[in-house]
C-alpha cells in the first residue's frame, strides 16, 4: 500500500471516514489563511479543548492580520497569558507585521513566502497552504507521523533525520491530490482521536485493514518512546508586596538588552512577561529576597520585618521543574519602582502575566498576612 500503486481505495476510506467522524472545530469553519495559521500556532503542544477559548477570545480583539499587527505586544500576551509557550505569541504577531509589510496583509501563497515568516516552519506551512489554498503539501506532525509509523511498521526514533525523511516521503506519496487539505486534517484526525500514542482504537480505525503494525501485533511498541531530557531543578523567590487599598506591585516585562546573566535566565523563566519581584535562589530563600530587595528594588533601604512566606508554588515549564518560595509584604504604601504598575492582587489581568505568576498570586490572596508597616 506504501510502495505500490497509488492508494486510491486507502485515499476514500480516510476522507469518508473523515467527512462522517470529523470534530466539529471553529477553525474548521472556514478557509480564511489568518483563521487558520492562528490554530495552528494555538494548538501546537497544546489540547483542543484548552485552545478553543482562547481562539475565540483571540479572534474577537484581534479579528485580522492587521489588527494584530498594530497591536501593543503586551495586548497580544494578555489574551495569550495561559496557553503558554509565549514565544509562539510573539513570533505570531511578528509574522502578522512581515504580512501587513510584505503581503499586502494577505497570509502569502507560497511555501518559500511562507516558510520566510516568523514562527513557520515545514508542517506549518503544510497545514495553512493545504487547508486555505489547496496547495498538494503534505503536513507532517506528530499525530501523522505516528500514523504512518504504524502503517508501515517504521520503528525507532521518528524523530531522527533519516525516520523523519522517510516519513514525509511516504505521507507526499499518500496525499490525496483533489482535496489536500480535508486529507491533511483527516490524519490528523486520525491520529488525534483513534490511532492515540496509547491505547489506539484499532477496532475503530478506517485504515486497519492496511495496517502493518497491527498485523504484526506492534501498535503499542510504534512509535518508540522518545528519551526524556533530564529534569532541571530551579528554585526562586518572588516578593509579593501589597499596599492597604490591595494592590500589588508587579515589574514590566524586562528589556532584553539591559538584562544579563542571572537576571536573563529568571526573565525566560517568568516568560518575559508583567511579574513579582522574583529572583533566582540557593540556600536560604528570605535572605537571598531581602538582598535583591534592597540592592535592585529599594535604593538600599532594607525590607520591613513583616515578611510573611506564602505556601511553595510548583510549576512546570518543559524539561524545567520550578519550584518557588513566595512572600507576602504588606505595606500601607507600594515603594515607587520606574516602570512597575500597581494593580489589584485579585485581578491582574489588565497585563500580561504567567500561569507562574498567576500562582504566586493566588497563594497570596489566599494568606492575607498579618499587620501593615
Amino acid at each position: 500500500m506504501l510502495t505500490g500503486p497509488p492508494p486510491t481505495r486507502f485515499r476514500k476510506k480516510l476522507l469518508a471516514w473523515f467527512a462522517e467522524f470529523r470534530r466539529d472545530l471553529p477553525w474548521r469553519r472556514t478557509k480564511d489563511p489568518y483563521r487558520i495559521w492562528l490554530s495552528e500556532i494555538m494548538l501546537q503542544q497544546t489540547r483542543v479543548t484548552a485552545v478553543i477559548p482562547y481562539y475565540e477570545r483571540f479572534l474577537a480583539r484581534f479579528p485580522d492580520v492587521k489588527t494584530l499587527a498594530d497591536a501593543p505586544e503586551g495586548e497580544v500576551l494578555r489574551l495569550w497569558a495561559g496557553l503558554g509557550y509565549y514565544s509562539r505569541a510573539r513570533n505570531l504577531q511578528r509574522a502578522a507585521r512581515q504580512i501587513v509589510a510584505e503581503h499586502r496583509s494577505c497570509f502569502p501563497d507560497k511555501a518559500s513566502k511562507a516558510l520566510e515568516l516568523s514562527g513557520i516552519g515545514e508542517y506549518t506551512a503544510a497545514a495553512i497552504l493545504s487547508i486555505a489554498y489547496g496547495k498538494r503539501l503534505a503536513a507532517l506532525d506528530g499525530n501523522v507521523a505516528r500514523v504512518i509509523a504504524r502503517l508501515a511498521a517504521i520503528r525507532g526514533d521518528l524523530r531522527s533525520n533519516g525516520h523523519w525523511q522517510k516519513l514525509q516521503a511516504i505521507a507526499n506519496r499518500l496525499l490525496a491530490p483533489s482535496a489536500p487539505g480535508d486529507w491533511n486534517e483527516a490524519m490528523m484526525e486520525l491520529g488525534a482521536t483513534i490511532c492515540t500514542p496509547r491505547s489506539p482504537q484499532c477496532l475503530l480505525c478506517p485504515l486497519s485493514e492496511f495496517c502493518k503494525a497491527r498485523k504484526l501485533g506492534l501498535t503499542t511498541a510504534i512509535p518508540e518512546k522518545r528519551k526524556k531530557r533530564e529534569v532541571v531543578e530551579v528554585s526562586l523567590a518572588a516578593l509579593v508586596m501589597v499596599d492597604a487599598e490591595g494592590r500589588a506591585l508587579l515589574l514590566p516585562p524586562p528589556d532584553h538588552s539591559k538584562v544579563a546573566g542571572n537576571g536573563h535566565h529568571v526573565a525566560a523563566l517568568l516568560s518575559r512577561m508583567w511579574h513579582f519581584p522574583t529572583i533566582e535562589v540557593q540556600g536560604n530563600a528570605e535572605k537571598v529576597l531581602r538582598d535583591f530587595a534592597r540592592r535592585s528594588l529599594l535604593g538600599g533601604r532594607s525590607l520591613p520585618s513583616n515578611l510573611v512566606p506564602l505556601s511553595t508554588v510548583r510549576h512546570t515549564v518543559t524539561f524545567r521543574s520550578i519550584v518557588i518560595e513566595p512572600f507576602r509584604l504588606n505595606l500601607q504604601k507600594l515603594p515607587s519602582i520606574s516602570g512597575a504598575q500597581k494593580l489589584p492582587l485579585h485581578d491582574l489581568n489588565s497585563v500580561a502575566i504567567s500561569n507562574l505568576t498567576r500562582k504566586v498570586a493566588h497563594v497570596a490572596l489566599s494568606n492575607p498576612g498579618i499587620s501593615r508597616s
